[in-house]
């Protein structure tokens, strides 16, 4: 077993990341008993699973995902909802409402219509079907105001951080809401224009630099600035 890279290291496609007993994981590709990367960005080891966290790309959705997206059509027994991502999601009322509607009396539009901004759980998705969406957990469901701001979804993880430190940092500094879809659409809602501000401008600098070290410092000092 050998490893030819180190943690966060930029690779590129082509590049020999590991051989041996490693496991091939997001971002990379396996010929025999080596594994290499097969988009630009950079390469981690997660136990014994090699990955690469791209620069760029679309967003694939997985189930268990969160996802903010904006409801584009109302059908009469679902409502088709974009979520940034190559495939189009759909949520049935069964999955939004405990009791069962009937499509002949109940107008969907009442509940959810076009143009509403929704952050859902994403149930299923196989490539074969479009992501199934639900807004049934807590913390679900239509967005009131504030403001989306979109950021490349392989940057999502440096938003967050590690155990969220980075997020619970800009929440605490700004006392803003801030809810992170992992398709790379921020909702963030405070008390003033100026606090909603500061929260655009720090996830801007993280989109910039999220593979630099020493990160929280700096958003932390333009957040005070």
């Amino acid at each position: 077993m050998a490893l030819y890279f180190k943690n966060r290291q930029i690779v590129v496609p082509g590049d020999l990341l590991a051989e041996g007993a490693y496991k091939p994981g997001d971002g990379t590709f396996r010929e025999g008993n080596r594994i290499y990367s097969s988009v630009v960005g950079l390469a981690e080891l997660k136990g014994k699973i090699v990955q690469v966290v791209a620069f760029e790309g679309a967003y694939t959705p997985k189930a268990g995902d969160v996802v903010i997206g904006k409801v584009v059509d109302v059908k009469m027994t679902s409502w088709r909802i974009d979520i940034k991502s190559p495939y189009q999601a759909i949520m049935h009322p069964v999955n939004v409402f405990e009791r069962r509607l009937d499509p002949l009396r109940d107008d969907l539009r009442r509940y959810f219509d076009v143009g509403d901004t929704l952050v859902a759980k994403i149930m299923s998705f196989d490539r074969t079907r479009a992501p199934l969406l639900t807004t049934k957990e807590r913390g679900l469901g239509k967005l009131q105001g504030g403001y989306l701001v979109e950021m490349l979804p392989t940057k999502i993880p440096r938003l967050i951080g590690r155990r969220g430190s980075m997020i619970n940092m800009i929440k605490k500094e700004t006392g803003c809401q801030i809810i992170i879809g992992q398709n790379g659409i921020v909702w963030v809602s405070g008390k003033s224009f100026e606090d909603e501000e500061r929260v655009i401008k720090a996830i801007r600098q993280i989109e910039r630099e999220a593979h630099t070290s020493g990160l929280t410092d700096r958003v932390r000092d333009l957040i005070h600035k």
